[in-house]
C-alpha cells in the first residue's frame, strides 16, 4: 500500500468547495453564484475523467521513462483478454518476433481461462490489472465500487500468476477522482498509452497500423486488444494482421517491445 497524494487539481477543487461553504454561510444571498461555481468545478472534474492521458486527477503513465527510450524500448500493451480464440495466436506472433508485451487482463476472463493466463506468463509476458468485471458504468463508481473492481481483480490475477499486478488500466481510460486513492491502497500505478489503434471497432488493419506507427518512437506505449477485437471482412481478428506488421515496423526502427515492468525497472 502506498500513501495517496492528491494531485494539485484535486487539492484546488477541495479548497474551492471549502471556500464555497464559508461564503455560503457568510453570504447566503450569493447562493446562485456559489452553486454555479460548484457545478462548474464538477463539470471540470468530469471532463478530466474523460481524458485518458491527463494527469489532472493523479499520476498517469503515458510514456516510458527516458532511460527506457534511450534503450530503444516501447511497450505493446493488450487489453480485455484473455480470449481463447485470439490470445494463443497473439502469443505465437510475439514469440516469432522475440517480443514481450503487457497483457491487461479482465479478472473474470482470466478466471475462466486460467491456462491462457499461465501461458502468457510462461512466455515471458506480464499480466496486469484491467478490472474484475469490465463494466461500462465503472467510471461513475464511488470508492466502494472502485475497490471491488480493482481489488477483486488484483486477488484473481495474483492467484493465477503468483505475483501481484503493478499497473492498472481503466476501461477506455475513463475514470473519476475516486480511482487514485484506491490505486494507492492497492499499490498500483495507472497506465494509459501514447497512441492507440482503435482495433475494437476499426475493421481495417491498414488504418489501425497507420494510427500506431504514425510518429512511432522509442518510449511509446501502444494499445491493442486481444479481447473484444474487431473482425475484418473475412471474420479474422484485426489484431492478427496488425501485430506482425507492427513488430516489423519496430524492427525497422531498431525498437523492441518490453513489458512495462521491465521498462520501469
Amino acid at each position: 500500500m502506498n500513501r495517496w497524494h492528491p494531485s494539485p487539481f484535486i487539492l484546488a477543487s477541495c479548497a474551492l468547495h471549502a471556500l464555497l461553504v464559508v461564503l455560503l454561510v457568510a453570504r447566503p444571498a450569493w447562493w446562485p453564484l456559489l452553486l454555479g461555481a460548484c457545478v462548474a468545478n464538477h463539470l471540470l472534474l468530469a471532463l478530466a475523467g474523460l481524458l485518458p492521458r491527463t494527469t489532472l486527477l493523479g499520476a498517469n503513465l503515458v510514456r516510458l521513462p527516458a532511460a527506457a527510450a534511450a534503450r530503444g524500448e516501447v511497450a505493446i500493451t493488450l487489453d480485455d483478454g484473455p480470449d481463447p480464440a485470439v490470445t494463443p495466436r497473439v502469443l505465437e506472433i510475439l514469440a516469432a518476433h522475440g517480443a514481450r508485451a503487457t497483457f491487461f487482463c479482465i479478472g473474470e476472463r482470466a478466471a475462466a481461462h486460467p491456462e491462457l493466463v499461465r501461458a502468457i506468463v510462461a512466455a515471458g509476458h506480464d499480466v496486469e490489472n484491467h478490472g474484475q468485471r469490465h463494466r461500462n458504468h465503472l467510471a461513475f463508481s464511488a470508492l466502494a465500487g472502485w475497490r471491488r473492481e480493482i481489488l477483486d481483480a488484483q486477488a484473481t490475477l495474483e492467484t493465477l500468476t503468483g505475483r501481484a499486478p503493478r499497473f492498472y488500466r481503466a476501461l477506455a481510460g475513463i475514470r473519476n477522482p475516486f480511482l487514485d486513492p484506491v490505486l494507492a491502497q492497492a499499490g498500483l500505478r495507472l497506465a494509459s498509452w501514447t497512441r492507440r489503434g482503435y482495433d475494437t471497432r476499426n475493421t481495417r488493419a491498414d488504418d489501425v497500423l497507420a494510427r500506431l506507427t504514425r510518429g512511432l518512437a522509442a518510449g511509446d506505449i501502444l494499445l491493442l486488444h486481444d479481447g473484444h477485437a474487431a473482425r475484418d471482412g473475412h471474420g479474422e481478428p484485426v489484431i492478427l494482421k496488425v501485430l506482425p506488421a507492427l513488430l516489423s515496423a519496430l524492427a525497422e526502427r531498431r525498437l523492441h517491445s518490453v513489458p512495462l515492468r521491465t521498462a520501469l525497472s
